[in-house]
């Protein structure tokens, strides 16, 4: 056993009988370091790498590699979802080389944190032109003694780098948005969609992207061509047909190795599924099918039943491999199907799952896919025979799970259930996001107003980050426009204030991934990934905020902000989903409609636009004769005849009664399928 054998991170407990002398990032690897004048070899994964496992498996258990290793250099072991700010600086070294990024990330640091050389998966044996990873160790120790300095131009050159690389875009004028400019974005995006297959690109891998597709539903509304939400609902379907989508338990797989969602790369991440959940919410607004209820349902239950801790809080991911396999757990072979199954329920799934001799992934099995419609007449008994598929997988090996409560990826999921909530009027989803709400606020929040990046056997540890501070305050803004409580509104304020305090750059005018402090240059939140920047949620944050509070500080920082981004935004707007998604909130004049009034006489305005897609609107709701909160108080100032009031551009419109005229008020804000 190593140090990681007492390390609370399952990723980093995973490599606790490697034979090599890891340290997690810290003093005290940094100390030893530059006291034995050693260069440090920085490796970054996750628990639910398949590659990661691989590289471990080939490389980090061979006791030869192991020795070269701590006879050379001091060996650091980073958990990518503990310290995203670490694992986003070094990336850009890889990238900075040609090479892309990706996990396991391996770096080779002086003493002094400065990157000299980089890659992400080193085979054992050479291959695919990479050299094998125990002489690559091997060569850089014997370089580091003969030739040093080389090796510390090397990182001269390398940190000049990544310092440019880190703030990309942050030195363009800043400019006013328009229509017309989100219109633009999204022609660009658009022309980006596979007209077949649906999602960003022709070939695989390929990935979900939903802040992407949120924001072409977007462009569509504001009178985008069609093939917006054309390509929208399409990526959609296919998702929902496919590989990439646990078609027994519910939610979905990271990404897909092909093009057409057949065959994915089994691990199940939170933000995934959290994101997918909003965008299928927001299909159901303005396209509804009964496919995307039954996505969001599944969905929802994989969530409740598996990534649900006791307390509340939602865990971060689920292994690609079990008993040593990649994808194990989730596929089948005809023969499973028959032994479990009567011959017509068997054939009836076979057909209908394309499950076939061969099958389509590895040792002749199939990952389950919609291939064939269902007739209505069979449904009852189709759904009798998935279900007890799905109870004899349960008695499989299950993959592992990444346990840790991390503060951003729950914020992530209350956003996606808050909707969900309002959108199918499940009330006991909304009850899901409430209790995860509260358990960030009592478990993951100090006494001195900032956040914990996480929860792991019970305690809270690691300093959050801006994304951390974003996505909650963003999934709390969101579950108040479906609760109305007071205390989540208030919780996302005092979040959005904070972060303005800890990651604000005046100078740059731009959002700080972390702060500045152990890093070698700072790292700024801008790019959105596989998850919003934090950059990107918190906007979103700070421009409900001022609709639903009338603070006018939220906006003028949320303006400050896209203003200072437009020029890139407009340049690689398939880099900017999320951030151009609140950059339509922008647009629209950060649009708040707040219902006062009684609770019968409001029911029939709340129904309306539960049923509405209105995705530029913050809602607040008021009933006269309740305490008006404190939170809310200079916003519902004024506003006490009965009615719906609709706010943008600091101007308001004289309030309505009637659902006819709630249409009308709103009409200039909403776009219904077929407009």
């Amino acid at each position: 056993m190593n140090r990681l054998a007492h390390e609370p991170s399952p990723y980093l407990r995973q490599h606790a009988q490697n034979p090599v002398d890891w340290y997690p990032w810290g003093p005290e690897a940094l100390e030893r370091a530059r006291r034995e004048d050693k260069p440090l070899l920085l490796s970054v994964g996750y628990s639910a790498c398949h590659w990661c496992h691989v590289m471990a498996h080939e490389s980090f258990e061979d006791p030869a590699v192991a020795a070269a290793m701590n006879e050379h250099f001091i060996n650091v072991k980073v958990d990518r979802e503990e310290r995203p700010d670490v694992d986003q600086l070094y990336q850009g070294v890889v990238q900075l080389m040609g090479r892309g990024g990706g996990w396991p990330l391996t770096v080779f640091l002086t003493p002094e944190l400065k990157p000299f050389y980089g890659g992400t998966y080193f085979p054992p044996a050479p291959r695919h032109g990479l050299p094998a990873f125990g002489a690559l160790v091997a060569g850089i120790g014997v370089a580091w003694k003969q030739e040093r300095a080389e090796l510390e131009r090397q990182a001269l050159t390398f940190e000049q780098g990544l310092t440019e690389f880190a703030s990309v875009g942050l030195d363009a004028t800043p400019g006013a948005w328009s229509a017309g400019d989100l219109l633009a974005a999204g022609q660009q995006m658009s022309a980006r969609l596979d007209p077949r297959w649906g999602g960003f690109g022709k070939t695989g891998p390929k990935f979900p992207n939903p802040m992407n597709l949120a924001f072409l539903l977007r462009a569509w509304r504001r009178g985008g061509d069609a093939s917006c939400l054309d390509g929208v609902l399409l990526t959609l379907e296919k998702m929902a047909h496919g590989g990439v989508h646990d078609q027994l338990g519910g939610g979905f797989h990271r990404y897909s190795v092909d093009e057409r969602w057949q065959v994915p790369h089994f691990e199940k991440m939170l933000y995934d599924t959290a994101q997918l959940l909003h965008l299928y919410s927001e299909a159901a607004l303005i396209a509804p099918r009964p496919l995307w209820r039954e996505v969001v349902e599944r969905a929802v239950g994989w969530v409740e039943r598996e990534m649900t801790s006791p307390e509340g809080g939602f865990y971060a991911a689920q292994d690609a491999d079990s008993e040593g396999e990649e994808g194990r757990f989730f596929v089948w072979r005809p023969e499973d199907l028959d032994a479990l199954l009567s011959k017509e329920d068997a054939a009836l799934l076979k057909e209908h799952y394309g499950v076939v001799p061969g099958g389509n992934f590895e040792h002749g099995a199939s990952v389950l896919e919609v291939k064939t419609a269902l007739a209505p007449a069979d449904r009852p008994r189709f759904e009798r025979a998935r279900q007890a598929l799905f109870e004899a997988r349960r008695q499989r090996v299950a993959p592992g799970l990444d346990d840790k409560i991390l503060a951003g990826w729950n914020g992530l999921m209350i956003r996606g259930l808050a909707l969900a909530a309002r959108v199918f009027e499940r009330p006991d989803w909304a009850q899901l996001a409430t209790r995860a709400a509260d358990f960030i606020a009592t478990r993951l929040r100090r006494p001195d107003g900032s956040l914990f990046r996480s929860v792991q056997r019970g305690e809270g540890r690691l300093d959050a980050v801006l994304e951390d501070y974003g996505d909650v305050a963003s999934g709390l803004v969101a579950l108040f426009q479906c609760t109305f409580e007071p205390r989540h509104l208030a919780l996302a304020e005092a979040l959005c204030d904070f972060a303005g305090q800890r990651f604000w750059d005046d100078e740059r005018k731009a959002w700080l991934a972390a702060p500045k402090g152990e890093l070698l240059v700072p790292t700024y939140a801008l790019h959105d990934n596989a998850f919003p920047s934090g950059a990107s949620t918190l906007t979103e944050a700070q421009l409900a905020l001022g609709t639903l509070t009338g603070r006018s500080r939220h906006l003028e920082w949320a303006t400050t902000y896209l203003e200072r981004m437009r020029h890139e935004l407009l340049q690689n707007p398939l880099g900017f989903g999320h951030l151009l998604v609140a950059a339509d909130l922008l647009v629209d004049g950060a649009a708040d409609l707040t219902l006062v009034g009684t609770r019968e006489a409001l029911a029939p305005l709340l129904a309306r636009l539960q049923a509405s897609w209105l995705p530029t609107v913050s809602v607040l709701r008021h009933f006269q004769g309740d305490t008006v909160p404190e939170v809310t108080r200079e916003l519902l100032e004024g506003r006490t005849a009965p009615g719906a009031y609709l706010c943008q551009h600091f101007a308001c419109q004289r309030p309505v009664q009637t659902v006819e005229a709630l249409d009308r008020l709103l009409g200039p804000l909403t776009r219904r399928s077929g407009a």
